[in-house]
């Protein structure tokens, strides 16, 4: 026998479902394209990180230059004895001695120390187009799940039409088994299709659920986004190879990079130069002893040169001409894959293109055909199964120009950022 308790528990949970549990959706907001991209580089994570990284860079410049700069120290002292020292009168120290030194050094010769400040800059170059290229696959992430979102609604919209057009069919053929005019078999082939449809229907909402949560990542969003109208791309102007691979960020960082290398190598024969150091030293004292003046200063010129140190220099110079060859072969590899990543989006385009229409000639064809196997079954030239098999066809011609045309849309956002225009 059930409780009071576990009665009204079953009233709630089973009882009154609509009132426990149904909720409204809440509505997912839209964004146009431009919106997008202007938000992804505002607030993804990543490309404030490389933003960071400059700065970074930077410091180290500043950094860099410090060293070679005056330093200049000051201290002062006073000192207490128990009493006096002296002789013959003479007072040599005093009991209570107050002094102020200073030092002002700076090198005068550095070879070293001064070649890395260019090579710091060179640092700075380096991060700088680093952040681009960073930048660049942040908005083309951006721009990639903006037109998945595109793509993931089309399939929904085909996938709402079939289930449409399935439950039209439905509902005919079971008018026509009620009328005596149809067949059970038809009647539940067409609800088949129905259920077949409305599962087919839940997979594609959930798709596109997935596709506007992945925007709102990458643009850093508190929730889900829906993409707005199909962004225009711009695929005007001439496909010149020198101007195309002067605007790629990844070909200008390591281009970047090679030179950096280069510096240091050239900057290797600096190691063997002496440093060479100038430092000034003046002293207060008061009271003065007999063998401290009151005023003193010294001027002191140091020079270093290192003779013999193992090897050591020759290892570096050898460590820095194999960075400087990996620079040079990472960045042969990256112009050969530019200029495929080129060719293919190119080819990838015009390809597309030409499937797209195909494609859609053939979704109007399978339209028409739909059209007059239904008009024919309502007439009984035709039977159930070829009204089914019609309507499969063409949700697969418009589920295929579909595709084809969000195919096109993601291959001329290719060949924009295989050009360098999209960044």
């Amino acid at each position: 026998m059930k409780t009071p308790q576990v009665a009204l528990c079953a009233l709630l949970v089973w009882g009154l479902p609509a009132v426990a549990f149904a909720q409204s959706p809440t509505p997912i907001p839209k964004m146009e394209f431009e919106a997008v991209i202007k938000q992804a580089v505002e607030k993804n994570p990543t490309i404030a990180r490389a933003a960071t990284t400059i700065q970074r860079a930077e410091t180290l410049l500043q950094q860099s230059k410090a060293v070679i700069r005056p330093l200049v120290t000051s201290s002062i002292q006073n000192s207490t004895l128990d009493s006096a020292r002296g002789f013959s009168g003479g007072t040599t120290q005093p009991q209570n001695q107050f002094s102020i030194t200073a030092s002002a050094s700076m090198p005068i010769l550095n070879a070293s120390r001064w070649a890395q400040v260019a090579q710091s800059r060179d640092q700075v170059d380096v991060t700088v187009a680093a952040a681009a290229e960073t930048r660049q696959q942040m908005l083309t992430a951006a721009a990639q799940s903006y037109l998945a979102v595109i793509a993931a609604r089309r399939q929904v919209e085909v996938g709402e039409r079939a289930l449409e057009s399935a439950r039209a069919h439905l509902d005919y053929a079971s008018k026509r088994f009620e009328g005596g005019a149809g067949s059970r078999l038809n009647q539940v082939r067409a609800s088949q299709v129905v259920s077949q449809e409305t599962a087919r229907l839940e997979t594609l909402r959930l798709i596109l659920r997935t596709a506007q949560e992945a925007l709102g990542v990458v643009i850093a969003a508190d929730g889900p986004i829906d993409a707005g109208a199909d962004p225009v791309f711009d695929m005007t102007g001439a496909f010149d190879d020198n101007a195309w691979r002067a605007a790629r960020p990844d070909l200008i960082t390591r281009a970047t990079l090679q030179r950096a290398a280069e510096r240091v190598v050239h900057d290797s024969w600096r190691d063997w130069i002496p440093v060479a150091t100038a430092s000034f030293d003046p002293a207060y004292v008061t009271p003065a002893g007999i063998f401290s003046p009151p005023g003193t200063y010294r001027f002191t010129l140091s020079a270093t040169q290192v003779l013999y140190e193992g090897g050591q220099r020759k290892i570096l110079e050898t460590q820095r001409r194999i960075t400087l060859d990996q620079a040079k072969i990472e960045l042969s590899q990256a112009e050969i894959e530019a200029r495929s990543e080129v060719r293919l989006a190119q080819e990838s385009v015009r390809a597309l293109e030409r499937t797209l229409e195909s494609a859609r000639r053939s979704a109007e064809e399978t339209a028409e055909v739909l059209r007059i196997t239904t008009t024919a079954f309502e007439v009984g030239a035709t039977t159930n199964l070829e009204v089914i098999d019609a309507q499969r066809s063409d949700l697969d011609a418009r589920t295929s120009a579909e595709l084809a045309e969000g195919a096109l849309r993601r291959a001329r956002l290719e060949l924009l950022v295989a050009l360098g225009r999209f960044k």
